[in-house]
C-alpha cells in the first residue's frame, strides 16, 4: 500500500465513522447504550477474527508482559471513551456529536505533553481557545440555553479519545500488533458494557430486531472494516496526514445529519462547527517544533 492509497483508505475510515454517528442514535430508539455498545463490538469481534489470526501468524516475538498492560491501558480507555459517546447521542445532536469528537484531534498534543513529555508547538494554544470558542457556539452561544448533558459528556470523550491516540503510540512502538490491540479494545467493550447491560437493562429480542440494521453498520462497516482500514493504513502514511484526514469526520457526520435525520443548525452552531473544523487543521498545519538536536 503506497502513501496515496493509505490516505483513502483513511478518508474511507473518516466516511464511515462520520457516517455511524446516524445509526448509534436511532438505536437508541429501542435499544440502551450499553447493549448497543456490546453488540456492535460482539460483532465487530467476529468480522476482525480472521485477520487477527493471520496477523499472529506472522508475528516476529510472543506478547510480553508490559505489552499487555499497555494494550490493556488503551482498552480501557477505548471503553470509557465509547460509553461517553454513545451515552451523549440520547441528548445530543448527530452534528454536535460529530464536531465536539473531534475536537480529540485538538487535545492530542496536550495529552502528549502530559503522558510522554512532548512539548505542543505555539500554535496549539490559539487553536485551543478557537476549538473552545467554536464548542460554546455550538451550544447555542450567548443566545442558546448552554450545553445539553450529551455536549457535555462528548467534551469529556474528546479528551479520553486523545489520551488514546497517544496511548496507542506509545504502545506501538513496544508491541508491533495493530489488530491484537483492535481486538482486545472490542474485548473491553464486550464484557464491560455487556455485563452491565445483562445486569441493569432488560432487552427483549423484538428491540434487537428493530435496531439489527444499525448494529451491523456499527459493528461490520464501523468497526469491522474502519478500524481495520485505520490499523492498517496508517502504517503507510505520515501521521500529520493521516490526523488532517480523520478531522473530516466532523463534516461527514454533520452532512449524513442534516441527510438522513433533518438535522438543522443555527447560523451560530453553523458558525462553531466551522471553528471547531478551523482549530483542528489549524494545530494540524501549523509548523512544527523543530526536533532538539541529538546530543
Amino acid at each position: 500500500m503506497n502513501r496515496t492509497t493509505a490516505n483513502l483508505a483513511i478518508l474511507l475510515a473518516a466516511a464511515i465513522w462520520g457516517a455511524a454517528f446516524v445509526p448509534q442514535q436511532t438505536a437508541m430508539q429501542s435499544l440502551t447504550p450499553m447493549w448497543f455498545l456490546a453488540l456492535r463490538f460482539v460483532l465487530s469481534m467476529v468480522v476482525t477474527a480472521p485477520f487477527l489470526v493471520f496477523e499472529a501468524r506472522r508475528a516476529p516475538a510472543p506478547m510480553t508482559g508490559r505489552g499487555w498492560r499497555l494494550v490493556a491501558t488503551v482498552a480501557g480507555v477505548f471503553l470509557v471513551a465509547n460509553i461517553l459517546q454513545q451515552t451523549s447521542l440520547m441528548t445530543t445532536s448527530v452534528t454536535n456529536a460529530g464536531f465536539i469528537t473531534s475536537l480529540y484531534i485538538l487535545f492530542t498534543p496536550f495529552a502528549a505533553m502530559a503522558l510522554t513529555h512532548e512539548r505542543p508547538g505555539f500554535g496549539v494554544w490559539p487553536a485551543a481557545a478557537l476549538g473552545l470558542f467554536g464548542a460554546w457556539l455550538l451550544g447555542g452561544g450567548l443566545g442558546g440555553g448552554g450545553f445539553v448533558v450529551g455536549d457535555v459528556l462528548l467534551m469529556f470523550g474528546a479528551v479520553l479519545w486523545a489520551v488514546q491516540i497517544v496511548l496507542i503510540g506509545k504502545t506501538m512502538r513496544h508491541v508491533n500488533r495493530p489488530l491484537l490491540l483492535v481486538m482486545v479494545q472490542y474485548a473491553a467493550i464486550a464484557v464491560g458494557a455487556g455485563g452491565w447491560a445483562v445486569a441493569f437493562d432488560p432487552i427483549s429480542w423484538s428491540a434487537v430486531g428493530e435496531a439489527l440494521p444499525e448494529i451491523l453498520y456499527a459493528g461490520i462497516v464501523s468497526g469491522g472494516i474502519g478500524y481495520t482500514l485505520q490499523a492498517m493504513a496508517q502504517r503507510h502514511t505520515q501521521a500529520s496526514d493521516a490526523a488532517i484526514i480523520f478531522s473530516t469526520e466532523a463534516p461527514f457526520a454533520a452532512l449524513f445529519g442534516v441527510w438522513l435525520l433533518g438535522d438543522r443548525l443555527t447560523s451560530a452552531q453553523w458558525a462553531g462547527s466551522a471553528a471547531i473544523f478551523a482549530a483542528v487543521l489549524m494545530v494540524q498545519l501549523w509548523p512544527a517544533k523543530a526536533p532538539a538536536p541529538a546530543h
